[in-house]
């Protein structure tokens, strides 16, 4: 079994993995050493570890996974099963790094395009050869709601998100879901369409915490694995742990 680590600007999400599949995920708001070992105490065949980091986490923590298993620390350095053509390799995010990642090992062969929509909505395209060749970045729904109230003077800000908007919103509230909401709908289905204008044979894969209040309405076909980052952290360290018995 193997554990990984995705530490983001919000929250921790750790999952473990056996063979191909997540056995379980555990989400919290602070990484610890206590929090590492209930987890290999309940899962001591763990021989494995990968962290992702985008933000400062105890010293301990790197310390008691070196001292327990295999353990790799992702950074630009870090060897990937994908190659990077991008300008800077150093400035691409480890989230990026991770969906590149899944999208060479699960799709081989084949062109994808991977949107994951959380605090940014990212997109990633991964070429038939293996290649990643970079994306775009735009604002996530949440960011988008805070801006509509940080910039003017009386909007407000909206917590609670609904999956289906109405397209003619008759108050406040719920005129700035459906510019949001919609918005989001029509930008990520209009990229999609662009794509697929360049390449006829595009897999389409949606992830992230955000992507349930928008995948069912999408007219492309997609398909929906929200622990798509995960899944290609795990990628990562097998290519790793491969590397090293070679």
């Amino acid at each position: 079994m193997k554990l990984v680590i995705d530490i983001g600007n919000t929250r921790t999400k750790l999952a473990v993995f056996s063979k191909e599949e997540i056995t379980e995920v555990f989400v919290t708001e602070n990484i610890s050493v206590s929090g590492l070992t209930k987890i290999m105490n309940k899962y001591p065949v763990v021989s494995a570890a990968i962290l992702s980091a985008v933000k400062d986490y105890p010293p301990e923590v790197d310390i008691f996974l070196r001292n327990k298993l295999f353990f790799l620390k992702l950074d630009s350095q870090t060897p990937l099963p994908v190659k990077i053509d991008y300008k800077n390799p150093e400035t691409l995010g480890k989230d990026r790094m991770a969906i590149a990642a899944a999208s060479c090992t699960l799709f081989p062969r084949e062109n994808v395009l991977a949107i994951d929509a959380g605090t940014t909505i990212t997109y990633d395209f991964v070429n038939k050869k293996g290649e990643f060749k970079g994306g775009s970045i735009s604002p996530g729904i949440r960011m988008r709601l805070k801006a509509l109230h940080a910039y003017t003077g009386k909007l407000p800000l909206i917590d609670a998100l609904v999956s289906h908007p109405g397209l003619i919103g008759n108050d406040t509230q719920r005129a700035i879901l459906s510019g949001v909401l919609n918005g989001v709908v029509a930008e990520v289905d209009g990229i999609i369409s662009a794509y697929r204008k360049d390449h006829s044979q595009l897999k389409v894969v949606l992830s992230g915490g955000d992507e349930k209040y928008f995948d069912k309405r999408l007219k492309n076909n997609i398909f929906a694995l929200p622990n798509f980052v995960l899944t290609g952290l795990k990628n990562i360290l097998d290519f790793n742990e491969q590397k090293k018995k070679e």
